[in-house]
C-alpha cells in the first residue's frame, strides 16, 4: 500500500516486502488461471493460498524485527545507508518492516475472505455439491 512517506526506510522497507508479496501473488495467480476449468477450485485455491503469501513471514522470508538490520533488504535498497546508531537503525529498520508486513497481511487476510466468498456464491450458483 503505497503511504505517503518521504522516509527513506519506510520506502525501502514498502519495497522489499512488495517485492516478496508480488512474487507469491503471480504464483498464486499462475495457479488460479490454470484451475480456470474449475472456478470454485480455483478461487478455493486461492483463498487457501494468499494468507500464507501475505500474512507468515516465513513464507516469503521477510525478516523479523530482531533479524540483524544490515542482512535485512530493507537496508541493502538504502544508498547511502543513513549513519545511525547501531540500536536505532535496528529498532527503526525492524519497525517499518513490521508496520509495512502487518499492512500487506491485513490485505491478504482480505483477499482470501472475498476468494473464499465469491467461490462460495459461485457454488450456490450452480448449485455444484
Amino acid at each position: 500500500m503505497a503511504r505517503d512517506t518521504h522516509d527513506p526506510i519506510e520506502r525501502a522497507a514498502e519495497l522489499s516486502v512488495l517485492r516478496g508479496v508480488g512474487f507469491g501473488t503471480v504464483a498464486i495467480l499462475c495457479a488460479c488461471l490454470g484451475l480456470a476449468g474449475y472456478p470454485v477450485v480455483s478461487l478455493r485455491l486461492g483463498a487457501a493460498a494468499t494468507p500464507p503469501d501475505g500474512g507468515d513471514p516465513r513464507a516469503q522470508g521477510t525478516p523479523r524485527p530482531q533479524r540483524p538490520y544490515k542482512r535485512t533488504e530493507a537496508w541493502l535498497l538504502l544508498d547511502p545507508p543513513p549513519r545511525l546508531p547501531a540500536a536505532v537503525a535496528q529498532r527503526l529498520v525492524g519497525a517499518a518492516l513490521k508496520r509495512t508486513f502487518r499492512c500487506y497481511a491485513r490485505l491478504a487476510f482480505l483477499a482470501a475472505v472475498v476468494l473464499w466468498l465469491a467461490s462460495l456464491l459461485l457454488r450456490l450458483v450452480d448449485g455444484m455439491p
